[in-house]
């Protein structure tokens, strides 16, 4: 008996990407018009690329070790799986550290946090939507 593949319906693909777009879109805007010193700005910006990046990884990496566990592919190495897990955390409390010791106003910071924790979710969101539809188109 041949199992039936489950896809993700249009609806669903295209609320995935227009929130990810959103959460992007938002995130640019704060850190396009952040008050304050270069030096702070630039901090941000990468502080929020470091977090999208290793994301991203980490959502790739826990859905490999998923398919790993269940015998469909290969485990990453438990070194390579250490350095993802503090990676992510890494980015998380750099960009948190950041914002908080901003001399900026409050409300500013909790427009950029919200934009921040928005952003890192819809990358998880849009990393497992992205590969169950590799998986999908691929079986």
């Amino acid at each position: 008996m041949q199992m039936m593949k489950r896809r993700d319906t249009k609806a669903w693909m295209i609320q995935v990407w227009v929130s990810f777009g959103i959460a992007v879109f938002l995130s640019g805007v704060g850190l396009a018009y952040l008050p304050g010193a270069d030096l702070d700005r630039a901090f941000m910006v990468m502080g929020y690329f470091f977090c999208l990046s290793s994301a991203f990884v980490l959502a790739k990496t826990v859905r490999d070790e998923d398919g790993a566990s269940a015998g469909l592919r290969k485990a990453d190495t438990p070194g390579f799986k250490y350095v993802v897990w503090i990676g992510f955390f890494l980015a998380m409390a750099l960009t948190a550290w950041g914002l908080f010791r901003m001399d900026i106003n409050q409300t500013y910071k909790a427009f950029l946090g919200v934009c921040w924790l928005y952003l890192i979710t819809t990358v998880f969101t849009l990393a497992k939507t992205l590969r169950d539809q590799h998986e999908a188109e691929s079986n």
